[in-house]
């Protein structure tokens, strides 16, 4: 690989660890700003930070991959994620802000559920909180993939180990440099790391479909390609069932359920200022998903026009970025393909750090630990989840969008009904919510564990993330009328 871009990407890197020593000297004296940056995110960080850290290196990897694969059909999940997205801002952001801080101030999901449902506080503490380190195991896991991916194929032969070491070397640099901006300045140097990525990012995911479609000659020679190579590429119904639809659409019910993504709500200025974040974050969102579905069909275009082969789809952004720019450039392509990985791991490592801090170190271990205390213990369990998750991430054949999958399901169908009517039904008890918060994982693992997403009752696969959800809402519902009265709410 070119000095040029390697020297890019350390200024890169260089850059973020300072984003971390500022936020070190603004906001870790206390575990509220360590773990929330104090609640004072204005909307534009807020609304980056929101964006790319829901977005991760599948933006980068798995969605044109799959897109490369099977065309606009896959349109209809970024559909489905633009709709959840959208409807989680509006339902879910300005409650959970608001009682979040009003019911006992909060700091943690488990936190607020405690605090929601004070009769049945250890036992969804305890609960919710083991499903955010598991599931974030994994989802971490599937970043570090993306980092271990990108070094494979950029700079083969970095350490002369051989690919499996390239792979390797990419995974725990990845995770090195996130775990140490984190580690040092804690949830606003996650914020703000965020904010730059983010407009990183969406850079790069506008340039380059730009860039393949005048080197292909236009947008109607790149449209002819495609069309003669395969002309389903451009339909969004060509071979579409309903499971198809369902699986593809409902990846949206997510949003309502990851943790990474309602701790950007609790931490929001005010609810006053929800709006205008949703505004940013949506255009935000709606440009990148773009550009990534755009870059998946002129890539396909460029590749069979060029008559080049394309192992693995996950890295036609790789392919484009080595074939057609600069070393600078390329250098710059890759640090927003690094933003993606970086912004969701920190993100991540950080929520599972705090649930392990507040809801299993300060509620069993040191209940009367100090702030400073609970801020290094923060730090400790931050490392601990990084080398679990490299450990996870140490197959070279691991899928980006494979690994994402299940983690989404996993919180989506959890915690999604659980936040929903936690935060808009007064009738919901707390053994409701327990009975909600486990099923929507138990029947996510057992659909996973069945092969029922990949193969349902002998056909097509459905998506887990749909009957755990509705799984999820039913057993809420079902306990909690069975479990009244709603005295013990607390909304």
């Amino acid at each position: 690989m070119n000095s040029a871009t390697t020297l890019t990407l350390a200024i890169y890197f260089i850059a973020m660890l300072g984003i971390g020593l500022y936020a070190w000297r603004h906001s870790t004296s206390d575990s509220e700003g360590y773990l929330l940056g104090g609640r004072q995110l204005g909307p534009v960080v807020a609304a980056l930070t929101t964006g790319a850290t829901g977005m991760s290196g599948w933006l980068f990897l798995g969605l044109p991959g799959a897109v490369y694969s099977k065309g606009l059909i896959v349109g209809w999940m970024v559909l489905g994620l633009l709709s959840g997205a959208l409807a989680n801002w509006i339902v879910v952001a300005p409650r959970l802000r608001e009682q979040t801080e009003r019911i006992g101030n909060a700091l943690t999901i488990p936190q607020f559920l405690a605090n929601r449902f004070p009769q049945s506080a250890t036992a969804l503490r305890v609960t919710s909180a083991a499903i955010i380190v598991v599931f974030f195991a994994v989802y971490t896991a599937s970043g570090l993939v993306g980092g271990g991916k990108m070094f494979a194929e950029m700079f083969p032969g970095l350490l002369g180990t051989g690919p499996q070491g390239d792979y390797l070397t990419g995974v725990w640099l990845t995770a090195g440099v996130v775990v140490a901006y984190t580690m040092i300045g804690g949830f606003l140097a996650v914020s703000l790391t965020d904010a730059v990525q983010g407009l990183i990012m969406v850079t790069a995911l506008i340039l380059m479909p730009l860039v393949v479609v005048g080197d292909l000659g236009g947008i109607a020679a790149t449209g002819a390609t495609l069309t003669a190579t395969d002309p389903a590429l451009l339909s969004m119904v060509s071979g579409l069932t309903l499971f198809g639809f369902l699986s593809a659409f409902t990846w949206g019910l997510g949003y309502f359920g990851q943790p990474h993504i309602l701790t950007r709500f609790m931490a929001v200025r005010s609810v006053e200022a929800i709006p205008a974040t949703r505004n940013i974050a949506m255009s935000w969102m709606f440009l990148v998903m773009a550009g990534a579905v755009a870059i998946a069909l002129t890539g396909r275009a460029y590749v069979e026009s060029n008559g080049l082969a394309l192992a693995d789809p996950e890295t036609i952004f790789l392919l484009l970025s080595r074939a057609l720019f600069s070393p600078v450039v390329t250098g710059f392509l890759l640090a927003a393909l690094l933003s993606a990985i970086m912004s969701t791991v920190s993100s991540q490592l950080l929520v599972a750090s705090s649930s392990l801090t507040e809801d299993f170190y300060r509620l069993f271990l040191r209940r009367d630990a100090n702030e400073r205390e609970m801020v290094n213990a923060g730090r400790a369990c931050v490392l601990l989840v990084a080398v679990v998750a490299g450990v996870i991430a140490n197959d070279p054949e691991s899928e980006v969008l494979g690994l994402v999958a299940n983690a989404w399901a996993g919180f989506g169908a959890a915690f999604g009904p659980l936040m929903i009517l936690a935060l808009t039904w007064r009738g919901m008890t707390g053994w409701g919510a327990l009975a909600g918060l486990v099923t929507g994982a138990i029947v996510v693992a057992a659909w996973i564990a069945l092969g029922w997403n990949k193969a349902f009752l002998g056909g097509e696969g459905l998506y887990e993330i749909l009957p755990g959800f509705v799984a999820s809402w039913f057993a809420i519902w079902l306990v909690s009328k069975a479990t009244a009265p709603a005295s013990e709410s607390a909304v």
